[in-house]
């Protein structure tokens, strides 16, 4: 009985030990997605700026008609 108790102690102490690390990791891992998303709204930002210009300059190109 003695051992039984000493093994389950062992794996609840394990689980825990697994449980905290997955908060860890989930805590890094939502950081990360939310710099990458604003990483991403700042690059698309950028994006339309440059296909506005870009279509501006396409409009000032004269027609060599």
């Amino acid at each position: 009985m003695e051992t039984e108790l000493k093994s389950l102690e062992e794996r609840i102490n394990y689980l825990v030990h697994l449980y905290q690390d997955t908060c860890i990791e989930n805590s890094k891992l939502r950081q990360q997605l939310a710099d990458t998303s604003a990483r991403n709204e700042k690059l698309t930002e950028k994006v339309h700026i440059a296909a506005s210009r870009l279509e501006i300059l396409l409009k000032n190109i004269p027609d060599n008609e």
